[in-house]
């Protein structure tokens, strides 16, 4: 499977951003995941969906304010981010599964008055 990310940039803080990763070829995974990597620090997961229920699952830090979800007829899975902080900075990447393992490129997201 082949992703790529878009739709970063520079936010002020409390503000919103809608990314979006295009996804093409096959993968045997059930799910869809955002993870991102802070400057300095390891990957984090960030949140997935199950593209066969389309259950959605959280990391405890963005809930309530990041939404995942999902177009098939696109095949583009997005993540709508609200009420963005400045711990939010991070090059945020798609992966097929919540580990960030054969993640795409990423797209950088930087969160500053």
């Amino acid at each position: 499977v082949q992703l790529v990310e878009s739709g970063g940039g520079l936010v002020h803080p409390g503000g919103s951003l809608k990314l979006s990763c295009a996804v093409s070829g096959t993968s045997a995974r059930n799910t869809l995941s955002w993870v991102r990597q802070a400057p300095g620090e390891e990957l984090e997961w960030v949140s997935t969906i199950n593209i066969r229920s389309n259950n959605t699952y959280y990391a405890s830090s963005v809930k309530d304010r990041f939404t995942i979800s999902r177009d098939a007829a696109k095949n583009t899975l997005y993540l709508q981010m609200n009420r963005l902080k400045p711990d939010a900075t991070a090059v945020y990447y798609c992966s097929p599964g919540p580990s960030g393992r054969n993640r795409g490129q990423g797209t950088q997201v930087t969160v500053s008055s």
